[in-house]
C-alpha cells in the first residue's frame, strides 16, 4: 500500500469514529476500552464556529492522534441544508442527545462524558485563543484522575 492510501485509510477510520451513529455502541466502546467520550454538537453546514472548531482542532493531526488513543468521539450534527440532512434514525439519536447534554441548544458544544453517561466537562462555543494543546490538557485533567 502506498503512503497516500495508508493516509486515506487512516482518515476514513477517524471519520468513522467522529461520525459514529449509535450512542449505545459508543458507550459500550468507551466502557470496553476504558476511555471517555467526547460528544460534539455541531451545525456542520451553517455554524461558522463549528466549522472552524472542526478545521482547527478536530482535524489537527495531534488532536486526531490524542483522540484515537484516549477518547471515543461522537458527533451529533444538526445540518440545515436539505442535501445534508441526516437519516431520521440518526436525527432522532442526535435530538435525544441534545435534550440530555445540550438543552441550551448552543453550537458548537462539546461534552466530555464517562462511559456511564455522566457529564464531566462542557465547552460552549469556540474560543480561537484555545489551542489543540489547551483542549488536550483540559481532557487529560479528567483522564488522569
Amino acid at each position: 500500500m502506498t503512503k497516500r492510501n495508508l493516509f486515506l485509510l487512516g482518515v476514513l477510520i477517524l471519520a468513522q469514529l467522529v461520525y459514529a451513529g449509535n450512542w449505545d455502541d459508543t458507550k459500550a466502546q468507551a466502557k470496553q476500552e476504558n476511555k471517555l467520550i467526547l460528544l460534539k454538537f455541531s451545525g456542520s453546514d451553517w455554524c461558522g464556529p463549528c466549522i472552524q472548531l472542526q478545521k482547527v482542532i478536530f482535524d489537527d493531526p495531534v488532536f486526531e492522534q490524542f483522540a484515537h488513543d484516549k477518547l471515543v468521539l461522537f458527533k451529533a450534527d444538526f445540518p440545515r441544508l436539505k442535501k445534508n440532512q441526516l437519516p431520521k434514525e440518526q436525527q432522532a439519536i442526535n435530538d435525544q442527545l441534545a435534550e440530555t447534554y445540550n438543552p441550551e441548544g448552543e453550537f458548537p458544544c462539546m461534552v466530555l462524558i464517562d462511559a456511564q453517561g455522566n457529564t464531566l466537562r462542557k465547552w460552549h462555543g469556540y474560543d480561537k485563543k484555545h489551542t489543540v494543546q489547551d483542549y488536550i490538557a483540559d481532557v487529560n485533567a479528567f483522564i488522569n484522575k
